[in-house]
């Protein structure tokens, strides 16, 4: 039953595999395997600025989120808009992923209402036969993406988080980003390296995403404030679609703003979640 549910909300694949139709309802440092460049003035090493963006969201405590999936293989194109909040501190989310229109045209579907939670993605209005007051539930350890990609939005500590296994990176300059002040980074990551030093919660995802995706490096870019806090990343994945067995290239954009905003977060009941068959779409 675990082996079919996932199968079955797996979104990466069946984005390519049924085009737009359904895809969500469903300078480098002197570290190792790095080469060594000056780091900007204010901001220091970049490799290690990168390395503590994370906690930085931490201390903020908590921000609005704006995500950005793109998902490209063989000529077709589907981007997947996401946005909400996140409390950094008890690592929850709440996003509203908007899907796309279907080929024919037709008005866009209802937006998917997501739960982000150490371990664990939920989903209202699914689809695919779950009733509409029912929440699904996925253990985020047990998908391939580890769940950077299957929500059709990557949750935003976790695309932090993999910054943690930043290994060369460089500083572009100084950039303004929606009236902020920002440091462009870019650089590259390594899946096992961020899930060793992740918290608890994105070790078993992030490890999960080093052995799933086609490779454990993931090259970036990061804009970050004089608070060290993240404004931008841009991920880009890339994985085999099971199917078709051709790979995927995946484009991940997390924007983060309002830091310190309410971001209540209430996890559903026991008695909320569908515990029925999902329909394969």
């Amino acid at each position: 039953m675990a082996r079919q549910r996932q199968r079955h909300l797996k979104v990466g694949e069946a984005v390519v595999a049924a085009g737009v139709v359904g895809c969500v309802c469903l300078g480098t440092s002197g570290c190792a395997g790095g080469d060594a460049v000056a780091g900007d003035a204010r901001g220091g090493d970049p490799v290690q600025v990168l390395h503590r963006a994370a906690d930085r969201l931490v201390d903020a405590g908590s921000s609005k989120a704006r995500t950005s999936m793109e998902m490209a293989t063989g000529g077709t194109r589907v981007t997947i808009r996401g946005e909400g909040v996140y409390d950094f501190r008890k690592r929850l989310g709440r996003l509203k992923v908007m899907l796309p229109q279907d080929p024919a045209g037709d008005t866009a579907q209802r937006p998917i209402t997501e739960l982000l939670a150490p371990g664990a993605l939920f989903m209202k209005n699914r689809g695919a036969g779950v009733p509409p007051d029912k929440w699904v539930r996925v253990d985020t350890g047990t998908l391939s993406d580890g769940n950077l990609v299957t929500g059709g939005a990557t949750d935003p500590f976790a695309a932090a988080e993999v910054l943690r296994g930043t290994r060369t990176a460089t500083y572009v300059g100084r950039t303004e980003l929606a009236g902020t002040e920002v440091r462009h980074y870019r650089g590259t990551a390594d899946l096992t390296d961020a899930a060793q030093h992740a918290s608890a919660g994105n070790k078993g995802p992030l490890g999960a995403a080093a052995k799933g995706f086609a490779t454990a490096e993931v090259p970036f870019d990061a804009y970050l404030d004089d608070a060290g806090r993240i404004r931008k990343l841009r991920h880009r994945f890339s994985f085999v679609n099971g199917r078709e067995k051709s790979p995927v290239d995946v484009a991940s954009t997390t924007l983060l703003y309002d830091f310190g905003v309410p971001a209540r977060v209430r996890l559903p009941a026991a008695g909320d979640i569908y515990a029925g068959k999902i329909a394969e779409e």
